[in-house]
């Protein structure tokens, strides 16, 4: 999942448009891999010596985490605005987002049948099992995702990167969970891409997941990642999770099980809402 942590979001669309990569800047960043990679260096290890010290695991990620460059031009720094739904109800959403089961259609949860034509790359399928600190399914949960195309490229005016479109495919998605708080989707496997971070900075291939509770404000978006990604060391997006074990719940598990002959690889990932065990989120963005 980008780690729980609840924010006002939006209301969604049945295709919401992709998030591409960040706004790269007016000029070539040129600092090196080396630079970044100290950086996080650091910063775990103050984490595990804070550990190892008894000190609190962080819930979320820092909003601050250096080597990620952007987040130090539009994190928050400031404590949330308490708001008083009592006294002022219209401040927030407190009933939405509804959706009934005529709003969402299993097309909507297959990325590779919303065009006339099939998309490139290798096809999946993406399940798993959405549930809270006990173990308790949270049924009919909106669960929606996003993603680049298998050559690396969101479907989005503001990615430029210089990889084709595929005609046949948007890279949004949506689903309910269903009684056993399941969740399935068919797509294909996205690509990594540049984001100029820093120089020849890559994303690892990942899939956005956005899940909604019973108002906007409990919305809560991370990202899903791939086992055996060669770019995970790299990736300060990912590194800003500095607890290991956070980490490693961030990366989905290939099941055969899941597979389909001749048609689609599967992989399992769990989503867990809270608790020790939550799936990190991002948390108040």
């Amino acid at each position: 999942m980008t780690p729980p942590g609840a924010s006002a979001a939006p209301a969604p669309s049945a295709h919401p448009a992709p998030a591409g990569p960040a706004t790269p800047p007016p000029h070539p960043v040129s600092e090196q891999q080396c630079v970044i990679d100290r950086e996080i260096a650091a910063l775990h290890t103050a984490a595990a010596d804070a550990r190892t010290a008894g000190g609190p695991v962080p819930a979320h990620p820092g909003r601050d985490f250096a080597p990620y460059r952007s987040t130090r031009l539009r994190h928050p720094v400031q404590p949330l605005a308490a708001i008083d739904a009592l006294r002022d109800p219209e401040a927030v959403e407190l009933a939405g987002p509804a959706f009934g089961r005529t709003d969402v259609t299993a097309l909507d949860a297959d990325l590779t049948r919303q065009h006339a034509g099939e998309p490139l790359g290798e096809r999946i399928t993406v399940t798993g099992r959405v549930r809270d600190r006990a173990g308790r399914p949270v049924r009919g949960q909106l669960v929606e995702i996003w993603q680049a195309n298998a050559a690396g490229r969101y479907a989005h005016r503001r990615d430029q990167h210089p990889a084709p479109l595929d005609p046949n495919f948007t890279g949004v998605g949506r689903c309910l969970t269903d009684d056993a708080g399941r969740y399935t989707f068919t797509t294909v496997r996205p690509g990594a891409y540049p984001w100029r971070n820093h120089h020849n900075a890559w994303r690892p291939a990942h899939i956005h997941f956005s899940l909604f509770g019973t108002a906007f404000t409990q919305r809560l978006v991370t990202q899903m990642y791939f086992p055996g990604d060669p770019l995970f060391p790299y990736d300060p997006i990912l590194a800003s999770c500095t607890d290991p074990q956070a980490r490693a719940r961030l990366v989905c598990a290939y099941d055969p099980e899941l597979a389909r002959a001749e048609w689609s690889l599967g992989y399992r990932w769990d989503i867990v809402l809270d608790g020790p065990s939550a799936t990190w989120t991002e948390e108040d963005h």
